[in-house]
């Protein structure tokens, strides 16, 4: 079964990105007055290749066969069997093969998300004799005590160990890992460098 991480907020963000510079696109093409135009749209491409890199791309992909992490100039696959140690601080860590680390760009952890999810697993207290709090079902509570305390990141962290360890209870064969360059990442630079040059060599 494939499971597809990735920061949602960052990836709808991209999306309205990608409309607002359709529209720009259309506009100045429809009035199109020479340089200047050149000029904006090479703007245009400078930072929507920085969006993609930085909003669209980046993943986290489970696999039946591995972890794949798509970085935004590289994917980097690395088999079940290779895991060796998963760790979350700002990022999902995971050391595989002889003591090489890939580092997960999303989902990442920021201080209020750990601070928010820290309260999360804190009992909140009762204040006088009635109940200020609504009354979970136990399925809500089992739901909170399974999360209590714990970030979209830490709970990613651990779908990765619990796979990497069923490969290797299952005695997987070892496979290669593998990291490849994005080219669709190096395609979308190297339309905005030629944007660039245009601007620049256009009167």
């Amino acid at each position: 079964m494939k499971q597809l991480y990735r920061s949602r907020t960052g990836f709808a963000l991209g999306w309205v990105w990608l409309a607002f510079v359709a529209f720009n696109v259309w506009d100045l093409t429809a009035r199109y007055n020479g340089k200047p135009s050149m000029v904006a749209l090479a703007v245009l491409g400078v930072l929507t290749a920085l969006v993609y890199l930085i909003a669209l791309r980046p993943a986290t992909v489970l696999t039946e066969s591995g972890l794949v992490g798509r970085n935004p100039l590289r994917s980097t696959f690395v088999p079940w069997t290779a895991v060796n140690d998963v760790t979350v601080s700002h990022s999902i860590n995971v050391d595989y093969d002889d003591e090489r680390m890939l580092r997960l760009w999303t989902p990442v952890t920021s201080a209020r998300e750990r601070a928010r999810a820290q309260r999360r697993g804190t009992a909140s207290r009762q204040r006088g004799r009635f109940k200020t709090e609504p009354t979970l079902s136990k399925g809500e509570q089992a739901a909170a005590e399974v999360f209590a305390g714990k970030t979209h990141a830490d709970w990613v962290a651990e779908q990765i160990s619990e796979r990497a360890e069923a490969a290797k209870l299952r005695k997987e064969e070892p496979g290669q890992a593998r990291a490849t360059w994005a080219y669709d990442s190096i395609a979308a630079i190297a339309v905005a460098l030629a944007l660039v040059v245009a601007a620049i060599v256009v009167d």
